[in-house]
């Protein structure tokens, strides 16, 4: 496992929140947002150049979420192109192979995991082990009893992602120990 001082927990210290941007309304929206981590949750083969492109203009640190991307598969060769064709600085993915992917290719990675019941929790530990990711997003995010359980079990970097709407769901999550949130809500950007 990895320690706080990871280079993500490095750039998640930047601000505790993260701007997920889901189509371009968000991220022209994003543009202008003083969030300096930016997770890229759309795209295809022929439009995610030009996303990673502008919010580097912007100044952004780029994580793209593999799983999303339009036209392309669930393997490696995925994270080999934005290696090679964008300037992206990481990568989501809840596919532990991606994850691992993405290390290799020397970029930052966060494995996304959804939690919906007890069985998904008890997976943690064994999805990280195999993974090895530089943080992990556990979704939703508006759950600080289990981000509490989480914490417990994990030195790395935690993110909570999903259903954070608002400043009493973004202190809640940071409470439970979360290092920072995501969130696609404009509002929570300006926080």
């Amino acid at each position: 496992m990895a320690d706080e001082s990871s280079p993500t927990s490095d750039v998640m210290s930047l601000h505790p929140v993260i701007a997920s941007i889901k189509d371009d309304d968000g991220l022209r929206a994003v543009l202008g947002a003083p969030c300096p981590v930016v997770f890229v949750l759309f795209g295809s083969v022929m439009t995610i150049q030009g996303i990673v492109a502008t919010l580097k203009r912007a100044g952004k640190i780029v994580f793209v979420d593999v799983d999303l991307l339009d036209g392309f598969s669930s393997k490696p060769i995925t994270v080999d192109f934005l290696k090679a064709h964008t300037q992206a600085d990481g990568v989501l993915s809840s596919k532990s192979i991606m994850v691992r992917a993405a290390k290799s290719a020397g970029l930052m990675a966060v494995h996304r995991l959804f939690l919906v019941d007890s069985f998904s929790y008890s997976n943690v530990s064994k999805q990280v082990k195999i993974s090895e990711p530089d943080a992990i997003m556990i979704l939703p995010g508006c759950m600080p009893r289990v981000i509490s359980w989480v914490r417990d079990d994990t030195d790395l970097p935690l993110i909570a992602g999903g259903l954070v709407c608002d400043k009493e769901d973004v202190m809640a999550a940071l409470s439970a120990g979360a290092s920072a949130i995501a969130s696609s809500n404009r509002d929570v950007w300006l926080m």
